[in-house]
């Protein structure tokens, strides 16, 4: 039996939106996870950490980020990442996509290609 695929994301990101049809496109179910809505553990954030790096997973090119108090953008490391992403879901890199004990971040066709196992 294959392993349960989870989207991560936000409802209005453009690149979730495309991932999403790309996934249905490929008649790949998933189940889908509103970081922004149903929230994420720091467990969950402190393991896709540890398998992409923290620096992967925090997005500090967005409008969130960008608004941050300078004191919060300031000695940055994993522990501090994982709480700016607990306090603010939209600093986290989208979509994560997960399938069993593997993790994605972000979405193109040839990474879902790869990462799904599947040839255009």
């Amino acid at each position: 039996m294959a392993a349960m695929v989870v989207l991560y994301g936000i409802k209005t990101c453009s690149t979730v939106k495309k991932a999403m049809k790309w996934l249905e496109e490929q008649d790949i179910a998933f189940q889908y996870h509103d970081v922004r809505k149903d929230g994420v553990t720091s467990a969950l954030l402190t393991s896709w950490c540890a398998l992409l790096g923290w620096e992967k997973l925090l997005n500090r090119s967005s409008l969130t980020f960008r608004r941050l108090d300078n004191a919060d953008k300031e000695g940055l490391d994993e522990s501090k990442a994982i709480a700016l992403m607990m306090a603010h879901p939209t600093l986290i890199r989208r979509p994560v996509t997960v399938m069993g004990e593997r993790v994605v971040v972000g979405f193109k066709p040839e990474l879902y290609e790869g990462f799904f196992n599947r040839t255009a």
